[in-house]
């Protein structure tokens, strides 16, 4: 199983196509280690769970059929889904280096590894709950404030770990990266509805789970 899972990270680094030039000199951590705290750093590829329906931040190149018919983001029942992952970058016009730390109350941009759109939000009514909408768009060259979310950690930690639990506030709008237990019975059945939320609520808590992450190379 642990050759298995060093395999994909392994995978996962020299097949992305990142701001970020992979080097063969650093290693790369696969998140499995129980009771070790691991850092989360620029560069890497992670799954986000949602704290309190276990649903995985997920998307898929299926399309709203309202709003603004961009790429749809749903919470993913299964761990097991490549459409899951997510490259944590910095914001636009950021001198951050892959492998440095990130503290809370910065701003970070998550790109959707596979489809390389960036995790967006703005007024558009999400299609469930008439909440803000949460979609990916853009591509690598294409990105914009509308990418931008605030990191801020539940707790007294100052840099973000894996299993630490996190909130995500989309900067041009105010919402929260927010998801509940209604789900889709068309665009992407049995998978949950993910939106923003102004308010502060136990929904709109999450966690590093699975990924693959750079070790720290900046300093903290």
């Amino acid at each position: 199983m642990a050759i298995a899972f060093f395999s994909l990270a392994l995978f996962l680094f020299l097949s992305l196509d990142s701001d970020f030039p992979y080097s063969p000199a650093s290693s790369v951590s696969a998140a499995s280690s129980e009771g070790v705290e691991v850092e989360i750093t620029y560069g890497s590829v992670l799954k986000l769970m949602h704290e309190k329906t276990k649903v995985r931040l997920h998307s898929h190149e299926v399309p709203y059929g309202s709003g603004s018919g961009q790429q749809s983001v749903t919470g993913f029942p299964s761990v097991d889904d490549s459409n899951s992952y997510w490259v944590v970058k910095p914001q636009l016009d950021s001198s951050a280096k892959q492998g440095d730390t990130i503290k809370s109350g910065t701003l970070i941009r998550l790109q959707h590894m596979k489809t390389k759109k960036w995790l967006h939000s703005h007024l558009h009514a999400s299609p469930i709950s008439g909440n803000l909408e949460v979609s990916c768009f853009g591509g690598e060259t294409q990105s914009d404030t509308g990418d931008h979310w605030k990191l801020t950690i539940e707790g007294s930690g100052k840099t973000w770990k894996q299993d630490q639990k996190i909130r995500l506030q989309h900067v041009d709008t105010g919402g929260y990266l927010h998801s509940h237990d209604k789900k889709y019975t068309r665009i992407a059945g049995g998978q949950q509805e993910v939106c923003g939320v102004r308010e502060k609520r136990a929904e709109n808590i999450w966690l590093a789970a699975e990924g693959v992450y750079l070790p720290v190379t900046g300093s903290k």
